[in-house]
């Protein structure tokens, strides 16, 4: 049975794997693994250890505390994910992947337009 924290580390892998682009095959070479071994990491089915959570957070160039990020107590003790995790969500991760490829002038424009738009609605 897979561990909490080994799910949500993966999906943590995952998210920020599919946000800047990279592909399971691109991360694997990086750290020097197979790609089927970070299919492993990014569904809870095997835990990663200290010191490849480390290679995988300098190959996606993040803090090791990202991976865990957003868990909480509650998560540990019944499994489930809080149902607003965004970064479940396929939608808001295109959202997000599309509105940080804009320059940062069209970005705050955009920003601006969706505040007008949640007012109104």
């Amino acid at each position: 049975m897979t561990h909490p924290v080994d799910v949500h580390v993966g999906k943590r892998i995952r998210h920020r794997r599919w946000l800047i682009g990279m592909t399971q095959q691109q991360l694997a070479e990086q750290v020097g693994i197979k790609f089927q071994q970070i299919q492993k990491y990014e569904t809870g089915a095997n835990r990663v250890s200290a010191s490849r959570l480390w290679d995988i957070a300098e190959a996606l160039d993040i803090p090791v505390s990202f991976f865990f990020e957003g868990i909480s107590d509650s998560q540990l003790s019944d499994g489930v994910d809080a149902p607003s995790d965004l970064m479940g969500d396929k939608e808001a991760l295109d959202l997000v992947r599309s509105y940080y490829s804009n320059p940062e002038n069209q970005r705050r424009r955009l920003f601006e337009l969706a505040r007008v738009l949640s007012d109104v609605a």
